[in-house]
């Protein structure tokens, strides 16, 4: 199903009392949610623990496909997602807002788990001589949240925490994803202000003003710390959200290139080429 415009969801879908967590069984699902059967957005995090189903999940340009193999996807806020999978799928999902896992420490950690950075991949298998232990965790979080007894956010954020830790173990063997210098931690505020400004602000200059820096030290530490410019970095971003708008919805290339604030269309056209290859029409027939 496309449309001109993409369904924003928010944790409220689950019900009226849901603020920052939820967690459900994976059978009847999206009988339950239909919504979650056609692409959407949304602004919280999902973590679909997939024990057995049939099926694929769409994240992106990201076709999931689901068979014998345990696997958990990760939808991440922002992202355009759909399910799609039998009714009998057995599994459970776990929905938390950034609000809810930030709580837990003052601050916001989640982006230093490697499989939640920006270009992580939104799978993971899960590995069969673990299944016993991911029941156990899961089995244990889904009690707890089912009879909300005293602390029982409390307790829930230190499972969530578990869970998170447990699947970037199985993502990254290497360890924990830290920003060790002030430098990375400059850039991670960069690609958040991007996230937020991406539609109007365009020159690396508008961000350093934001950042208090020098659009020449932003360049440099970008260059040095990701290999990328900090152009390059706002280019990437503009062209992710134009591949969902061609590939989610129906709107011509002339309605994307003005949703995304370019003033032609020429120079969008010019510009998604440079970074893709294809012009936006040829993307899009292509994904189609």
């Amino acid at each position: 199903m496309q449309t001109t415009e993409l369904p924003v969801c928010s944790i409220g879908l689950f019900g009226d009392s849901i603020r920052h967590f939820w967690m459900g069984e994976l059978s009847g699902l999206v009988d339950t949610f239909p919504i979650l059967e056609y692409p959407h957005r949304q602004d919280f995090y999902a973590l679909l623990l997939v024990d057995n189903a049939l099926g694929e999940v769409m994240v992106d340009n990201q076709r999931i496909r689901l068979h014998d193999n345990a696997k958990a996807i990760i939808i991440k806020p922002g992202c355009i997602s759909s399910i799609d999978f039998n009714r009998q799928a057995k599994g459970h999902i776990i929905c938390f807002t950034e609000q809810f896992f930030s709580l837990r420490y003052n601050n916001n950690i989640l982006y230093q788990f490697s499989f939640l950075q920006r270009e992580a991949q939104p799978h993971i298998r899960l590995k069969d001589q673990e299944k016993t232990r991911w029941h156990q965790l899961i089995r244990l979080s889904y009690e707890e949240f089912i009879l909300q007894e005293r602390e029982s956010k409390t307790v829930l954020r230190s499972y969530l925490n578990i869970i998170l830790f447990e699947l970037n173990r199985l993502y990254n063997p290497a360890g924990f994803f830290k920003l060790n210098n002030m430098r990375k931690e400059k850039i991670h505020q960069f690609e958040e202000l991007i996230d937020t400004h991406f539609q109007l602000k365009k020159l690396p200059s508008c961000y350093a003003d934001l950042l208090h820096v020098s659009p020449n030290y932003l360049n440099k530490i970008c260059k040095e710390e990701t290999g990328q410019t900090a152009g390059d970095l706002i280019r990437k971003r503009i062209t992710i959200e134009a591949q969902r708008l061609l590939h989610y919805t129906n709107s011509s290339v002339n309605e994307i290139a003005n949703q995304l604030g370019f003033e032609s269309i020429s120079y969008f056209v010019t510009s998604f080429k440079k970074q893709t290859g294809l012009t936006p029409e040829q993307f899009r027939k292509k994904q189609n």
